[in-house]
């Protein structure tokens, strides 16, 4: 079994929509970033590529190639399952935190898992999904940004 770690920021910004872990979640502000900018998503891939020694996100689905200019991150989840796949790896495990002060997560989490599940073809028990605020505090804080950390375990098959 192997481990990997992950961790990504965006920044809050008008005129975007707000997806995490594949949920469009109704708020004034999105994410800004290259892709649809799915923070939950991005950590959670970097973890699964981390787990298999296979570099990051960027190295793979680069910000500067327009074939990933606003991507969904489940696609892209999707083809890192792939890349899994081809080195011989299945997804064991992920445990995935939002880190925002708004808006709520708790009525989006069990579409997240279950996306997330689907995606990478395990059962929603092998994933887990949570959320937590910085009491104010930091960027995510004072709403400008949301983070997002992973940890994955993967097997090789």
């Amino acid at each position: 079994m192997r481990v990997g770690i992950g961790y990504d920021v965006h920044r809050l910004v008008e005129g975007r929509k707000l997806i995490l872990g594949g949920v469009e979640i109704p708020y004034e502000k999105g994410l800004l970033g290259h892709s649809d900018a799915d923070v939950m998503l991005h950590a959670l891939k970097d973890s699964l590529l981390g787990a298999a020694a296979m570099g990051d996100i960027g190295r793979h689905f680069p910000d500067t190639n327009d074939q990933y200019k606003g991507i969904s991150s489940i696609s892209l989840l999707d083809m890192v399952k792939g890349l899994l796949k081809e080195e011989g790896y299945i997804v064991n495990n992920v445990d995935v935190t939002i880190i925002a002060e708004r808006p709520k997560m708790a009525p989006y989490v069990e579409e997240m898992r279950a996306n997330i599940a689907k995606t990478l073809e395990v059962t929603i028990d092998q994933v887990n999904v949570k959320a937590t605020t910085t009491e104010g505090l930091g960027f995510t804080g004072e709403g400008l940004g949301i983070a997002a950390q992973a940890v994955s375990t993967v097997m090789k098959i």
